[in-house]
């Protein structure tokens, strides 16, 4: 018995300056790392809730873009920070699921990062340039069958969500068009906006803007139900696609290793802040379901997306040697 509270007041001992920390944080400026530039749908999240972060703690949560490789190098850098909580990253299917699947990368996503919450889903929405003669999915796939080749269609970067929606999209309506990537949505938006390409699949709120304004050609949404944001515009099921069904999802992320204590601190704190009213209110208001969960059900949530990509990335031959 004596034994057993020797060892159990040894063991309360070594956990204190754990408990410790995590009561004391965050004693200093959080860095985000968002892995795209700005302008981008992670950089709009991550600017939303990190500003709300800052206020709940008192303490700033600086952004910090860097942009590459569909979210790759970004990502890298949130893996090889320290363990200690004040480095985190916003990421999304693209550089957790996606990049892996499909070529080596220079992380492990098992180890090498500690899930703290799904943040948001938002669904992946079609859309053409203004000079494009198709005004619905059925004329868009006639055009492409039509000419073999010769459309385009613009992403945020190889290995990225937009980049496998488009090579769903080829599968499903059977269709031949070319794959034009791009460092980031913002580049691939102004490339669209001046007719150089012909068609992207982008995050909702990224493309909300320039369907306001008529800028850009809605052609159909990947999501289970029409958007209150773009009620007129049909989902891929309502034009016969039901496969087609393509929604992102962005989350935050700490390097592998870091105290489960200093993550429950960032999930409370991006929790809170999240579920703020006013920060709640303006995600909605772009297209974006806020989720905020535990992060063992994220790290499940990862898991199955490898599972759900796994095929679509198969089919489409993308798989390079690793």
């Amino acid at each position: 018995m004596q034994i057993r509270k020797t060892l159990l007041a040894v063991c309360c001992l070594l956990l204190l300056p754990a408990f410790a920390a995590a009561q004391e944080f965050p004693a200093k400026p959080i860095k985000l790392i968002v892995p795209f530039p700005a302008g981008g749908p992670n950089d709009i999240i991550a600017r939303l809730v990190g500003q709300r972060m800052s206020e709940l703690t008192r303490q700033p949560v600086v952004i910090d873009n860097r942009g590459g490789q569909a979210g790759v190098l970004g990502t890298d850098a949130v893996a090889k920070a320290a363990p200690d909580g004040y480095t985190i990253g916003i990421v999304s299917a693209s550089a957790l699921v996606i990049n892996p699947s499909m070529e080596k990368v220079p992380y492990d996503v098992e180890k090498d990062f500690a899930p703290v919450t799904l943040v948001v889903t938002v669904p992946e929405m079609l859309v053409v340039a203004s000079n494009v003669p198709a005004s619905n999915m059925a004329e868009l796939v006639a055009l492409a069958k039509a000419q073999p080749g010769k459309l385009n269609f613009a992403s945020a970067g190889v290995g990225g969500l937009p980049h496998l929606a488009g090579e769903l999209f080829k599968l499903t309506a059977k269709v031949d068009i070319v794959h034009v990537p791009y460092r980031g949505a913002a580049p691939a938006i102004n490339d669209l906006l001046g007719q150089q390409v012909q068609m992207t699949f982008l995050d909702l709120p990224v493309i909300l803007p320039h369907i306001r304004s008529g800028s850009l050609r809605p052609i159909a949404l990947g999501a289970p139900a029409r958007a209150p944001t773009a009620p007129d515009v049909p989902t891929t099921a309502e034009v016969g696609m039901p496969d087609l069904r393509i929604e992102n999802w962005y989350g935050l992320i700490a390097p592998g290793g870091t105290p489960p204590a200093i993550v429950a601190s960032l999930n409370r704190i991006a929790t809170t802040a999240m579920n703020d009213p006013g920060v709640k209110e303006k995600l909605a208001d772009q297209g974006l379901t806020v989720v905020g969960d535990a992060p063992e059900h994220f790290r499940a949530f990862i898991g199955s997306e490898f599972v759900k990509w796994e095929k679509v990335i198969k089919d489409a031959g993308l798989a390079a040697a690793k």
